[in-house]
């Protein structure tokens, strides 16, 4: 694998600064005193068309002075300078440059006519940009200093990345004070160019990066960010602070669900499912930081506390409460051993009050007996200096048992003076420690976030939920009729035909344009019924007077019949009506109302709703979220996140209801939000649940007309498990075969595979000496993200048991064109043809993306492959600077 692409910016062997100058407070003058004082390792050019020398060192009138190449530059002129400046650092052969210059887009339409210019030379060149108005970037292992920060970062190995630089400069000052160090900053300004994608790809890969921090504003593409989000977080702790939202679109809400969900919790729901953390505030930030890079193996949501005070103990127990944390519930086992351990007052329960007097030993005790329990996920001990206590003993007490467990272990010494000692005792050894004990509530509700939202991480589901296929084409069918009439709002009738095409049970619907067909259809139906105007004009059909329910005879039914064009004639008079729709008043007596809906985020696209339903649903504000696609876990953990969800077992004289028929509902909303990309807008409401299963009782959909694109489920932040790429195939013995894009669960599947790989077939595949994959690496081939590469593996079955053949699999390059690939087959499968058949396969999935070209790097004493190569299109080439490689490319 050759350098990444980011590498010039990220680590440069030479920088020039323009509008490096001897002016004090200047930006220019400040940032390059801070690249020497910084001890940057490589070559350093100041460029200054007026001065000889800048700061000590001989100064430059323009790069072309230079002579010598430069990797990295970084600009702080005025911005009417910026574009003639990126267009010389073309010339020179520059590839990244960082612009601390505001005045672009941000500044009106002057500025943003200049900010085109600058893309316009940057694309030219193929020139990667941070900025333009950042604060720059540093990377304190190697000296660069490109900030105008007023000094410099510890070596540490935090990334941290923001879309404010006035906020980086606070975090840095704050930084330098508490013991933090970072492997990366880097202020994204406008982030015209390179984006949070891309920088979190660069960090994945960085040896010197354990955990990525991050402060967000606002996203400007949900896929590509959801994507490299996804990717580093499987890898490496990904935690994030994220103020403001993405403006609404202006336009009034046209549903109860869309004016119910928040930005916020879309934006929420999008983190955790890609694996992140989301925190509140920046001191959070760090120490949910600090925390994960323990060593700590959160495992659950279960907490213990450990306390010689009642009062700060009950302090904790309030702070897990608001945070939804479970206050652990103590085994037999352990009430038993801390009876032996602890004075005969001590409160048999959580949390354990140890008493005042507590000495080491009795910490010793308690917290082991905790950290051994197996309903307890994390301890935190909390000391108060009483006569008795010995905090520091009590501290190393607790420092040797983290170092021998892997739960997390959090520290609350409170007071100052007499735990000073054991406060510097925790940070020597790198222990998380606390002043008060609820923020290190809040710290371990983080590091349950964390081991929750890793699970979450691990959900690939695929468009379809069910082996009962939905009728996809009659749904389009029905949303292109709303589309030619102009229509964006579906009637009742349409919107529960097109919930009937996905296999959801919908109670059944006939249109009256009469009062005597009115009572037809009622002696038809059966009484009680209900009966609603049908209007495309009408949304919320109560507020227009426009429902009556309950109707228990011919002579009601004709009087409602008037009684709703009334109504209706007299709230909404410029309505258009299509008669007034009929249905059997739903009687469950164990029914529960709920609502499920879809509302479309500006940012993150369709979004799937759960909670109470019924007329009240607004001021009940019960509701979770979630990014579609769904499977059966994912539709758990939804129901499991509103109030509602307690109703749904026995409750009072009520029959649990029918759990498995509510997934069901949700599943198939899923898939209709993956099929359906014009679909912007569903209620169900109410959708009733009871014992015997789900029905709709009323729905409405709004549909809005979309460019089609190349990539089905280009209208998804998170692409689906991509089911169209499975197909099955036959080697010539008779052999059976699957083809299929690879899952999260077959890491086993692939560790087996590479274990049995000879080692020259290894060398050939990795290009150096690969014995077993490492988690890290496992992570990498096996957690992919669809949209970005794909991974087809050639499967046989035997003996009920999945055994790997083959890997043919495309990554993506920056220029979204092309794609790097590689191939990998069993030994005992080559020469049969799976190599070929898996290279086809996947240059039809990578045409399918829109991709135009395909290419790789074979070693050239890899004569089989080079013939498969040959055979399939390809166009060999051998590597000018590396004889031993050659590179093949072919057009799609």
């Amino acid at each position: 694998m050759g350098k990444h692409y980011l590498n010039t910016l990220f680590a440069p062997t030479s920088v020039a600064v323009f509008g490096a100058s001897d002016r004090p407070d200047a930006v220019g003058q400040i940032v390059f005193q801070n690249m020497l004082e910084s001890g940057y390792k490589g070559a350093l050019y100041p460029i200054n068309a007026k001065n000889a020398e800048v700061q000590g060192k001989r100064a430059y009138a323009s790069i072309a002075d230079i002579g010598s190449p430069v990797e990295l530059v970084v600009i702080a002129t005025p911005p009417q300078t910026v574009p003639g400046i990126i267009e010389t650092c073309g010339l020179h052969g520059v590839k990244a440059a960082v612009i601390i210059t505001a005045g672009f887009g941000e500044a009106g339409p002057a500025g943003a006519a200049l900010e085109r210019q600058l893309l316009e030379a940057a694309h030219r060149y193929n020139i990667r940009l941070i900025g333009p108005n950042c604060l720059g970037i540093m990377r304190p292992s190697i000296g660069l200093n490109a900030t105008f920060n007023k000094g410099g970062a510890n070596v540490g190995n935090i990334a941290f990345i923001s879309q404010s630089g006035a906020l980086c400069t606070a975090i840095l000052d704050w930084a330098q004070r508490n013991d933090v160090g970072f492997s990366s900053v880097v202020s994204m300004g406008s982030s015209t160019d390179v984006d949070f994608g891309e920088i979190l790809d660069y960090l994945v890969s960085d040896p010197n990066t354990q955990s990525i921090l991050m402060y967000i504003e606002g996203i400007r593409n949900a896929r590509s960010f959801m994507s490299a989000l996804r990717a580093a977080a499987r890898i490496k702790p990904v935690i994030l602070v994220k103020v403001g939202r993405h403006p609404a679109g202006s336009k009034a809400a046209m549903s109860h669900t869309a004016s119910l969900v928040g930005a916020d919790d879309v934006f929420d729901a999008a983190v955790s499912r890609v694996g992140a953390v989301r925190v509140q505030t920046i001191t959070q930030l760090f120490t949910a930081a600090k925390a994960l890079s323990c060593g700590f193996r959160p495992v659950g949501n279960r907490l213990a506390i450990v306390t010689n005070g009642g009062g700060p103990g009950v302090m904790a127990t309030d702070r897990a409460s608001d945070l939804g944390l479970t206050m652990a519930t103590l085994s037999d086992g352990t009430i038993e051993y801390l009876n032996q351990h602890l004075p005969p007052n001590w409160p048999h329960g959580n949390p354990v009050d140890i008493i005042g007097d507590a000495q080491a030993d009795r910490y010793h005790h308690a917290v082991k007996a905790c950290l051994e329990d197996e309903n307890v996920d994390g301890v935190l001990a909390i000391l108060t200096p009483q006569a008795m206590t010995k905090p520091l003993e009590s501290a190393q007490a607790l420092i040797d048992l983290a170092n021998t467990h892997s739960k997390p272990l959090l520290t609350c010494w409170m007071g100052e003076t007499q735990v000073a000692s054991s406060r510097e005792a925790f940070s020597k050894a790198h222990r998380p420690h606390f002043r008060t004990p609820e923020p290190a509530v809040e710290v371990f509700s983080h590091l349950s976030a964390y081991y929750r939202n890793q699970k979450l991480l691990m959900q690939m589901p695929g468009p379809f939920s069910h082996h009962v296929e939905p009728d996809v084409e009659s749904a389009r069918l029905i949303i292109e009729g709303a589309m030619q009439e102009r229509r964006k709002v579906l009637t009742e009738m349409e919107s529960k035909a097109l919930l009937s095409a996905f296999h959801i049970p919908v109670a059944k619907t006939l249109v009256a344009h009469s009062p005597t067909e009115a009572l037809l259809i009622g002696q038809q139906l059966g009484y009680p019924v209900a009966m609603k105007i049908n209007s495309h004009d009408i949304s919320h059909k109560s507020d227009a007077g426009g429902v009556m329910l309950n109707l228990r005879n011919a002579h009601e039914v004709r009087a409602a019949y008037q009684q709703i064009l009334d109504n209706v004639q007299r709230n909404r008079p410029e309505a258009k009506l299509d008669g007034i729709s009929i249905e059997p008043m739903i009687v469950k007596p164990n029914g529960r109302e709920l609502m499920i809906g879809v509302t479309t985020d500006p940012v993150f696209g369709p979004v799937i709703t759960f909670g109470a339903g019924g007329t009240t649903v607004e001021i009940m504000g019960d509701r979770a979220v979630a990014l579609p696609p769904l499977n059966q876990f994912l539709v758990k953990e939804l129901i499991l996140d509103t109030r509602i969800a307690k109703m749904l077992g026995k409750f009072r004289n009520m029959a649990p209801a029918n759990m498995v028929a509510l997934e069901d509902v949700l599943l198939r909303v899923s898939e209709m939000v993956c099929e359906l990309p014009l679909l912007t807008e569903m209620d169900i409401n109410p959708l009733i649940l009871d014992e015997n299963g789900a029905l709709a009782a009323d729905a409405r959909v709004v549909v809005e007309y979309r460019q089609p694109s190349t990539d089905r489920y280009a209208h998804m932040a998170i692409h689906p498990y991509p089911t169209h790429l499975v197909s099955e195939w036959q080697l010539a013995d008779g052999t059976d075969i699957s083809i299929r894009p690879v899952r999260p669960e077959d890491a086993n599947l692939v560790q087996r595979f590479v274990h049995d790989m000879s080692d020259e077939s290894k060398y050939f595949r990795f290009m150096n000496s690969v014995h077993e994959l490492t988690e890290a690496m496992l992570a990498k081939l096996t957690q992919i993200d669809y949209s970005r590469e794909m991974a087809l593996i050639a499967v046989m079955t035997e003996h009920d048991q999945e055994i790997q053949l083959g890997v043919a699999r495309y990554a993506i390059n920056p220029d979204g064109d092309s794609c790097e690939f590689a191939l990998a087959i069993a030994d005992s499968m080559q020469g049969k043809g799976l190599g070929q058949k898996l290279m086809l396969s996947l240059m039809e999935a990578a045409r399918l993306k829109g991709l135009r070209s395909i290419e790789g790097e074979v070693l050239s004493n890899n004569h089989n492959m080079l013939k498969l190569m040959s055979r399939i299109g390809f166009i060999a080439k051998v590597s000018p600077d590396e004889p031993s490689i050659t590179k093949v490319r072919k057009t799609l």
